[in-house]
């Protein structure tokens, strides 16, 4: 039985043709995700901006009040509350600054959990409590501050890493097609307010070991072709070795995004903003490795003898079996 394959032996899509306007568009995303998360900013969780959360399920309800709820809780005399739906239409988070004195006082901060918990109960019947969170805000800026730093080195150190096994071009490369990813993907959490916590954060560094390891295929590609095929032009060359790659990077990208789409229709709520993020920066990264890896070592100039020993021989065998491939 004849072997069914995603990408055909003979593909030969020429990339490069189209990479204005895929810089261009990749550009603008970018610009549209720094102006989201300026003007929208994030729904940071307790983890990061320190204070009470608490998860509630309003069961004989399929919309939680939360205009009502919002109001009730306000009247409590602990501070504006964020009210947010969290998961399903009746499901809710309802996130609290902690009252002063409550980092030397913790029964400060449980005596407000159980007077909000105990209104919901009296006002709401039903209601169902899922959870009640409760971070420090000086342990929840370390949290962010040290989630922010680990992202940063790591690129950092990703870069360092290609810069050393192949050139500085490809480490440059390979940070902006990172620094992409991990744009659009943050943007989107920008745009739909989903709640970005510590486990986005483990997110996202997963997101940048596999988008590292998708592109360092392509990048080993491109420079064993720099050496096979030195007369053969950039683009041809760049357009040769991502097609020769092509294969293998769709049926990864493909077969871990089949597993991540049935956790984020079948998996518990807990864990879809992970997974959602995830499954965006998958996505993102595929199309950065495919689309715009290449075209940026062109713009740094690349060519096909940067990376060739010049041969003292002019007539050596070995020089004119290469120039003949």
């Amino acid at each position: 039985m004849k072997l069914l394959k995603l990408v055909p032996d003979n593909t030969n899509i020429h990339f490069l043709k189209w990479q204005w306007p895929f810089f261009i568009s990749n550009i603008l995303a970018m610009i549209g995700a720094v102006v989201l998360l300026f003007t929208h900013g994030l729904n940071l969780g307790v983890d990061f901006v320190g204070g009470q959360m608490i998860r509630a399920t309003f069961v004989e309800s399929t919309v939680a009040p939360v205009a009502d709820l919002r109001e009730s809780v306000g009247k409590l005399g602990y501070g504006e509350p964020i009210i947010q739906q969290f998961g399903k239409p009746n499901e809710v988070s309802i996130r609290m600054k902690l009252p002063e004195g409550a980092e030397d006082h913790a029964e400060l901060a449980d005596a407000m959990a159980n007077k909000i918990t105990g209104t919901l109960k009296q006002t709401y019947p039903g209601v169902r409590i899922d959870g009640v969170d409760s971070v420090s805000g000086k342990v929840s800026g370390e949290l962010f501050k040290t989630g922010m730093l680990a992202l940063l080195l790591a690129m950092v150190g990703i870069s360092i890493y290609i810069w050393v096994r192949f050139e500085w071009q490809f480490g440059v490369g390979a940070l902006f097609a990172l620094v992409q990813d991990l744009l659009l993907t943050i943007g989107m959490f920008s745009l739909t307010q989903m709640e970005f916590d510590l486990n986005i954060v483990a997110a996202l560094l997963t997101l940048l070991g596999y988008s590292l390891n998708d592109k360092i295929v392509v990048y080993d590609r491109i420079r064993e072709n720099l050496k096979k095929y030195r007369k053969m032009p950039m683009p041809e060359l760049l357009d040769l070795s991502v097609n020769e790659t092509l294969s293998r990077t769709v049926a990864t990208s493909l077969a871990v995004l089949i597993m991540l789409f049935s956790l984020l229709l079948l998996g518990p709520d807990v864990i879809f903003g992970f997974t959602a993020a995830i499954t965006l920066g998958i996505f993102v990264g595929t199309y950065s490795s495919i689309f715009m890896s290449a075209p940026i070592l062109i713009w740094l100039g690349v060519t096909q003898s940067s990376f060739v020993p010049a041969d003292s021989g002019s007539d050596s065998p070995k020089k004119a079996a290469i120039d003949e491939a």
